[in-house]
Parts: C-alpha cells; structure tokens; sequence
C-alpha cells in the first residue's frame, strides 16, 4: 500500500497529513500598523537579489490576523478547532529589478498546520500566541464596532515571553490604505540538508512570489497607531522598535491560495 498525503506524515488513508492539497482558501480580519525602523536593519535582513527601498529604506508593516481556513471540500469549517488560527506578520520593504516589493523576514503563528502550509510557500513560520480584539456589531463594553473611536489591539508572544504590543483607533475609511497584497510579496523558500556533510548546500533555496488569487476585502480603515517590541533571546524583532509610526489600519480579507511562482534560483 502506498503513503498518501500533500505534506508529512503520509500515511495510508492520507487523514493524517498537516495540510491537504491546494487550493486553500482563507478569510479573517487583520489590524496592521505601518511604519518605520532603522534603514540598516531592514537592508540587513534582505534576501539576495533584493535592495533597500530607496523611497523607503526603513519601511515596514505588522500585520496582526484572526484567520479562518478552509480546503476545497470546505470540511474544516464544520471543526472549527482545524480551521481558525491566529497570526504575526512582518513585512519590510525592498526592491527587486527597479519594482517597490516587501518581503517577510520573522512570521508567527498558532497553527502547526498553518506553519506547514507557510514553509511549503516560503513563508518563515515559527509558533507562538497571537490575538488580536475582534469587532462585534452590537454595543458593548467586551467588543468594541467598526466606527469612530473604536479600539483594537494585538499581542504576540512566543516561548513564556511577550514579543510585540499593538493598537490601533479607529478614525475614518482609509483612501490610500496599507493592506497584505498592496505590494508584491517575495519570500525565500529554504530546506536545508542534512546528509553527507552537505549542511551548506541547502536542498532547496529560492526566491518565490506569493499568488493570492481571488482577493476581495471590506472597506479599510484608520486611525492612529501604537506598535512596541520587546527583546528575547531566541527572537530577532526587537531590533525593528519603530522610529515612526505612520498609520494604523483594520479590515477583513478573503483570498485563495493554489499556486507559486520561482522569481530566482539562489542555489
């Protein structure tokens, strides 16, 4: 009998398997706070063929998200436990071949089958706790709405230690917002190897362009914005404490996710 399955375990029956295959289909809503850092350390967490913005060498966004997953047969809906995790995202900007993109240096999440489906698009996933304030839509002191005024914040901690505070309130739709998508994304998608004392030639190393089909989103809105990060001795994001914030945001989103695009080989 044959081991089936899209990514490990395979296993007979192919159930156990951490994600099926695509498409992927994703909803939730995202509080992000745009701003910036020092220009040399976002330069030096660039990945080859990428150079510094030079419109905006220190420009970077946090991305808190409340998603919900689901795969084409629409299952994980009816087990909720499978289809809702959380997660931290930072993107930084760069440029590629003369073309403003961001690329995403640290990601968190809360899912051990987000974090499969992440490095299977090159998205550098690691496990932590994330949460974010959800909106509700009747008054309330416990949920705040989508209106002037409103509240939102989000946290991220990973290992017992709290790496990153965030808020945001809510003043006006936004007419030029910051959104994931606003920029073409590129990641590097690593595996390393072990084998044969070949641990400096990585199995795979490549450039990738993420391909979010189908993407539609709810109005965007703004406000003014907090974001603070606190070190950790297995954690880098400290070193990004922001020198400016610009602006705040808060939307829903929905997108599908089937495919990837090789930008450069770096091996």
């Amino acid at each position: 009998m044959s081991l089936k399955g899209f990514s490990v375990p395979l296993s007979p029956e192919g159930r156990a398997t951490l994600t099926p295959l695509p498409p992927w289909f994703y909803s939730g809503d995202l509080l992000v706070v745009d701003f910036e850092a020092r220009p040399e350390v976002v330069a030096a967490v660039l990945p080859p063929w990428l150079e510094p913005d030079s419109a905006d060498p220190g420009g970077c966004t946090a991305f808190f998200a409340d998603w919900q997953y689901a795969s084409e047969t629409g299952e994980e809906r009816l087990d909720p436990v499978r289809s809702q995790y959380r997660e931290f995202i930072l993107l930084v900007n760069a440029g590629y071949a003369g073309r403003p993109v961001s690329t995403c240096p640290y990601m968190y999440v809360d899912k051990d089958s987000s974090l499969a489906r992440g490095w299977i698009q090159g998205w550098p996933k690691k496990l932590a706790d994330v949460c974010i304030t959800r909106a509700a839509p009747l008054q309330s002191p416990a949920a705040p709405r989508v209106e002037p005024g409103a509240l939102f914040a989000g946290t991220l901690s990973a290992n017992g230690r709290r790496l990153a505070d965030a808020s945001v309130t809510l003043e006006k739709v936004s007419e030029n917002p910051v959104y994931l998508g606003s920029r073409t994304i590129l990641n590097v998608r690593y595996f390393p190897q072990l084998a044969g004392g070949a641990q400096a030639r990585p199995a795979v190393h490549e450039l990738v362009r993420s391909i979010l089909s189908g993407a539609q989103r709810t109005e965007v809105w703004e406000g003014q914005a907090s974001l603070t990060f606190f070190p950790a001795p297995d954690q880098e994001l400290d070193v990004f404490q922001p020198q400016r914030i610009r602006r705040g945001y808060r939307y829903s989103a929905a997108f599908r996710v089937d495919d990837l695009e090789v930008v450069e080989r770096l091996v």
